[in-house]
C-alpha cells in the first residue's frame, strides 16, 4: 500500500501525546491484555479504574501547539506518509474520514462526525482516563476519539501479524469502526462481563473488523482517493493480522487453553472473513453481526 503522490492530506490532523507521569496498566504487558484493555475501554470503563494510581480524566481544552500538532509537522505529503508510521496513522485516519462521510449517510442514514485522533508515545490521557503504550490502540466513547501509540504495530509479529502498511492502516480503520457504532448507538451493547465466541462483545468486534475491509473496499477508489490501488498482497497482510488477534490465537501463543467461552473479540478466522465480508462487498448490511437490518442494499 501506498498514498498516491499530490494527493490532497489536508483533513483533520491528529493529536499528540505523551511523556506525561502517572499510573501504569496494572495488568501487565502482551496483547491478550491490550485486547482485554481495549474492550474495557469502548464500553466507557475509566482506564483510573484499572491502573496503580487512577488519575482524573483533563477535560481542558487545548490549543493546537497544546495539543501537540506541531508534532507532526514532518507529515505533509505522500512520501511522508509511505515513510513514517506515525505519518501513515494519521492519513490512514483521514481516508477512513472520507470514506465514512460518504458511505455513512448513503447506507445507514446516519450523518458522519469525524472522531478525534491521538498519536501518542508512552503515555496519555483520555476521556476515559489515563492510557500507556501497554494499552495498544483503543477507541474511547467518552471523549470520542482514536488512540494510537505506534509501537504496538512491532508487537503484531509476535502474534504472527505483519507489521505492513496496510495492516497497520487496518488496525486505525477498527478503531474507527468502533466510532462508527458510537454513533449507530449500538457500541454499548457489548458486555464486558458476558464474554464468550456467540456474546455481544464479540459482535461488535467483528462488526468494526468488517467495518474496516469496507474502508479498504473504497480507500483506493475515484480520483480523490489516497490510496494507489490495494493489491492482493497487502490485503494478504491485513487478513494476516486480522487472524493474529484472534482470540484464540493470543490464548495459543500464549501458552493457554483456548477457551471460547472467555472470547471477547472472536476467533481469528472469524475476524479474517469478517474483514473480507467488508472488503469483498463494500456493504454495511454484510457487517450486520447485530442482525439489526437497517441498513440500505
Amino acid at each position: 500500500m501506498t498514498f498516491k503522490s499530490g494527493a490532497n492530506f489536508d483533513g483533520k490532523r491528529a493529536s499528540s501525546g505523551g511523556g506525561g507521569r502517572g499510573g501504569m496498566i496494572a495488568t501487565g504487558g502482551g496483547i491478550g491484555s491490550l485486547l482485554l484493555i481495549g474492550l474495557y475501554l469502548l464500553l466507557g470503563g475509566d482506564l483510573g479504574d484499572i491502573t496503580e494510581s487512577s488519575p482524573q480524566p483533563d477535560q481542558t481544552q487545548v490549543g493546537p501547539e497544546e495539543s501537540g500538532e506541531d508534532a507532526f509537522a514532518h507529515c505533509q505529503t505522500a512520501e511522508d506518509g509511505n515513510k513514517y508510521d506515525d505519518c501513515r496513522v494519521m492519513f490512514a485516519a483521514q481516508s477512513v474520514d472520507k470514506v465514512w462521510a460518504q458511505q455513512l449517510p448513503d447506507q445507514a442514514g446516519i450523518e458522519y462526525v469525524e472522531p478525534g485522533r491521538v498519536i501518542f508515545n508512552n503515555t496519555t490521557m483520555s476521556g476515559c482516563g489515563q492510557a500507556s503504550g501497554a494499552t495498544g490502540p483503543f477507541y474511547c466513547p467518552a471523549d470520542e476519539s482514536a488512540y494510537f501509540d505506534t509501537a504496538f504495530f512491532d508487537q503484531l509479529r509476535n502474534f504472527g501479524g505483519d507489521n505492513a502498511p496496510l495492516a497497520q492502516m487496518y488496525i486505525v480503520a477498527h478503531e474507527f469502526g468502533h466510532h462508527i457504532q458510537k454513533l449507530e448507538g449500538t457500541l454499548s451493547l457489548s458486555n464486558y462481563n458476558e464474554p464468550g465466541e456467540d456474546s455481544n462483545a464479540v459482535k461488535i468486534e467483528l462488526q468494526a473488523d468488517c467495518y474496516a475491509g469496507l474502508w479498504a473496499h473504497y480507500a483506493d477508489k475515484g480520483e480523490d482517493a489516497l490510496l494507489e490501488t490495494i493489491t492482493e498482497q497487502q490485503v494478504t497482510d491485513a487478513v494476516n493480522t486480522a487472524r493474529a488477534v484472534g482470540d484464540d490465537n493470543i490464548q495459543r501463543r500464549s501458552g493457554g487453553e483456548v477457551r471460547p467461552d472467555t472470547w471477547t473479540h472472536g476467533s481469528s478466522e472469524d475476524r479474517a472473513q469478517s474483514f473480507l465480508a467488508g472488503y469483498n462487498s463494500g456493504k454495511m448490511e454484510q457487517c450486520d453481526t447485530l442482525g439489526r437490518g437497517v441498513y440500505k442494499s
